[in-house]
């Protein structure tokens, strides 16, 4: 996963995040903090119903403790930390393509994981099932108070479900966006017709 360049160096942000911890270079607030652990109890729980090996589950882990890791920093700083096709986002959106700049700037090679970090709220239509898992997972938390009958009953799907889960989740949030007239990225459509011809 990681390509350590000396023996005894300072745990990465990955090894922390794997470890259950924030990493270092982490700007979350108690409230953000409180978010994150519920997704990482989402994604733990799932992982677990699903018999992914140990080393799957460090991963879907740290995905979990790492997404949100710079969510309350300025995102005036972030924008020149994220690779040039993500410069143009909201401010608001910049935290999940800065996280996974900074765990690639520390070495970390998965790109799977990396790409579940950067997209977790917008979509991809690369991401595979811990990229998926995590955008379920962030938007299902039981924190969330918006319509909390629904999602409580999408969480009760998860994860037998979690194909038609997403497709629901997708849609909903496709949906908001169209509702308030947000442009839509390209990831977001792109990741809905990858999701739309899996039916």
């Amino acid at each position: 996963m990681r390509d350590p360049t000396a023996a005894g160096a300072p745990p990465s942000g990955f090894d922390r995040a794997a470890a259950g911890q924030l990493p270092e270079w982490a700007r979350v607030r108690p409230e953000r903090r409180a978010h994150i652990a519920r997704v990482a109890a989402l994604m733990e729980q799932w992982a677990r119903a699903l018999g992914l090996p140990d080393e799957e589950r460090r991963r879907w882990r740290a995905a979990a403790w790492l997404h949100d890791a710079l969510r309350d920093a300025d995102p005036d700083e972030l924008r020149d930390q994220v690779p040039p096709g993500c410069r143009s986002l909201p401010g608001p959106l910049l935290h999940g393509p800065a996280a996974a700049a900074r765990l690639r700037a520390e070495g970390l090679r998965d790109e799977a994981l990396l790409n579940a970090v950067g997209y977790h709220t917008l979509g991809h239509p690369a991401l595979d099932a811990v990229g998926r898992a995590l955008y379920l997972a962030d938007f299902l938390e039981p924190g969330r108070t918006f319509l909390p009958v629904w999602r409580a009953s999408l969480r009760a799907r998860m994860p037998a479900a979690a194909p038609a889960v997403l497709r629901d989740v997708a849609a909903a949030r496709l949906r908001h966006l169209l509702e308030r007239g947000h442009p839509i990225r390209p990831e977001t459509l792109a990741f809905w017709n990858a999701l739309a011809a899996e039916r």
